[in-house]
């Protein structure tokens, strides 16, 4: 009877340790330790919004640009709209399945839709202003779509699609939440709206640093505090992602004092309702751009801005930098293991070690 209960401890043992070997194996592959930079393309431009569409990544610039990259034949094609004696800043790109749509930050707003096959852009909306200034855009589906900027009146100006972008129309002042006196936003990196399902989630900066929230594809809203630095034009929150219906983070800070890495990342567990500060006094300081790392379980994170590439592998609690590269504005991830960025005159693709 011993000798049978030693054999199964020796056994139970041997599992464990097996067990433990392959848990250390794996947590080993899913924490990033370094990063691999390659350059796609360099030119003299300023790139914000960028879009995954299967082997092409679409991006929308400064100077009236705006055009995709081929990640099979590793070329760049590129288009430019001239309209009158305007220099047109694209910084909001999205797409549906037939269509990229991008639109110029100022007055006066102009969203083209643009054919991917044929490349030609069509003017589908335009907006006169003094106060015009769109930050981003996003689509729920293929025929509904939104775009926000900053207030016009007393509330954020949103327009939004239900024809699949061929017309626009705005959502009444009547229907949104009240913005406080000095409450914008700010088109860093066309992240501004974050769409889940019929979720949908708009971060504001400046006085005041919130999240607007609608649950019915921007039917109805509710609006949320957080615990983001504002009270300066330039405070607030300049990014966001969410993992899932429930799970998000809200990043930014002051960029006036772009290394100031405290009050600029905060996370919620309940769709937006309540947020927290994480990573306090540590990691990155003025962020434009955050992402999740898909397939983490909305624990691993990516951050890009003045401070280089940073990472968490704990739910933005702990960062690491693994890059200094400070001139990227934009990210988006091509599976769970690599991104493509782009900012600064170039774009590059990052594979995470």
């Amino acid at each position: 009877m011993k000798n049978i209960l030693l054999a199964l401890l020796v056994i139970l043992v041997a599992v464990s340790c097996k067990t433990s070997i392959y848990k250390s194996e794996k947590l080993e592959e899913t924490n990033f330790q370094s990063v691999v930079l390659d350059t796609l393309f360099q030119d003299k431009i300023s790139i914000r919004a960028i879009q995954i569409d299967k082997n092409k990544i679409w991006y929308a610039a400064d100077k009236g640009r705006y055009g995709f990259y081929n990640l099979d034949s590793n070329q760049k094609i590129e288009n430019r709209i001239n309209k009158d004696s305007l220099i047109l800043e694209f910084r909001s790109i999205a797409q549906t399945a037939e269509h990229i749509f991008i639109l110029n930050v100022a007055n006066p707003a102009l969203l083209y839709q643009v054919s991917k096959e044929g490349f030609s852009a069509k003017l589908v909306y335009q907006e006169r202003h003094q106060k015009v200034f769109y930050d981003s855009m996003q689509f729920w589906n293929n025929k509904e779509g939104i775009a926000m900027g900053d207030p016009i009146e007393n509330c954020l100006n949103i327009i939004t699609t239900r024809d699949g972008g061929n017309s626009w129309h705005k959502i009444s002042c009547e229907k949104l939440p009240k913005v406080a006196d000095g409450e914008a936003a700010f088109a860093a990196s066309n992240t501004n709206i974050v769409i889940k399902d019929n979720n949908t989630w708009i971060v504001s900066g400046g006085k005041k640093a919130r999240v607007f929230y609608s649950p019915d594809r921007g039917e109805s809203w509710s609006v949320f505090e957080t615990p983001i630095v504002q009270g300066k034009t330039m405070t607030g929150i300049f990014t966001a992602d969410f993992y899932d219906s429930n799970t998000g983070i809200v990043a930014g800070g002051d960029y006036d004092v772009s290394n100031q890495n405290f009050s600029n990342k905060a996370t919620t567990t309940n769709g937006g309702k309540t947020w927290k500060l994480v990573g306090e006094n540590q990691g990155f300081g003025y962020a434009s751009c955050v992402q999740y790392v898909p397939k983490s379980k909305g624990k691993s994170l990516v951050a890009v801005g003045t401070s280089g590439i940073y990472y968490s592998s704990d739910s933005g609690n702990s960062w690491t930098q693994l890059s200094t590269d400070s001139s990227l504005n934009t990210i988006r991830f091509l599976d769970e293991k690599t991104a493509i960025a782009a900012g600064q005159n170039k774009m590059i693709r990052i594979r995470f070690k």
